[in-house]
C-alpha cells in the first residue's frame, strides 16, 4: 500500500488550496494521512480529490466535526501498527504502540527508528520549519506484509517573493526496514 502523509497545512487565506506541487507528490497513493493542523475542512476535501483521507486533530483545528478527523488514528496497514497523532509530546496514549507513528506540529521533517518504532513527521507543504509560506516537504510511506519504504520529498523551492524565489529548507529523507529486522537489536 502506497500512502501519502502531509501535515501542518496551515493555508493563509489569500490561498485557496495547496500548490500542485503537492497534487504531484501525492499522486498514486492509496491513502492520505494529514497529522493534524488542517485548518480548514477544504483541504481534507482537496486531498479527498486524490485520495481517501484520515486526520488526526491539530492544536488548531478549532471546531473541527468531520468524520475523517480524529485526536488519534490507529491503522492496521499490512499487517503493521500505525498510530497518528498530530503533537507527540500532548500525552495523548495509543491503546497499544504502533510500528509506524506518524506526527506533525513541529513543521520540522523527520523520518527516525528507534526502540523498534518507525517515526515520521513529513514536516509542512507549505510553512516549512516555521517561515514564510512557501514550498515545504510530503511524505510517501510504502508498506507490505514484509517491509516498508519512507521518504520524505522536497517540493522544490518557491514561490516568488519580490522577484526573489523563497528557498525550500526542507530536507529529503529515506528509510527502509524489513519486518524481520524490526525488533532486532542492530536496528
Amino acid at each position: 500500500m502506497r500512502i501519502g502523509l502531509i501535515s501542518d497545512t496551515h493555508l493563509p487565506s489569500s490561498i485557496r488550496e495547496p500548490w500542485p506541487e503537492v497534487a504531484e507528490a501525492l499522486s498514486n497513493v492509496d491513502l492520505i494521512l494529514h497529522a493534524g493542523d488542517i485548518v480548514t475542512p477544504r483541504i481534507l476535501d482537496w486531498l479527498e480529490d486524490i485520495a481517501p483521507v484520515l486526520a488526526a486533530l491539530g492544536n488548531n483545528d478549532f471546531g473541527m466535526d468531520d468524520p475523517r478527523v480524529q485526536l488519534v488514528q490507529t491503522l492496521d496497514i499490512e499487517g503493521w501498527k500505525l498510530g497518528m497523532i498530530h503533537d507527540i509530546t500532548s500525552g495523548v496514549q495509543f491503546n497499544s504502540r504502533p510500528d509506524i507513528l506518524v506526527s506533525g506540529h513541529t513543521h520540522y521533517e523527520r523520518l527516525t527508528y528507534s526502540d523498534g518504532v518507525v517515526h515520521i513527521n513529513s514536516g509542512s507543504p507549505t510553512l516549512p520549519h516555521h517561515y514564510s509560506t512557501r514550498l515545504g516537504t510530503v511524505g510517501i510511506l510504502e508498506v507490505d506484509r514484509t517491509s516498508l519504504t519512507a521518504t520524505i520529498l522536497r517540493l522544490g523551492d518557491g514561490p516568488l517573493a519580490r522577484g526573489f524565489l523563497l528557498p525550500n529548507p526542507g530536507l529529503e529523507l529515506h528509510l527502509e526496514i524489513s519486518r524481520e529486522n524490526l525488533n532486532s537489536p542492530d536496528h
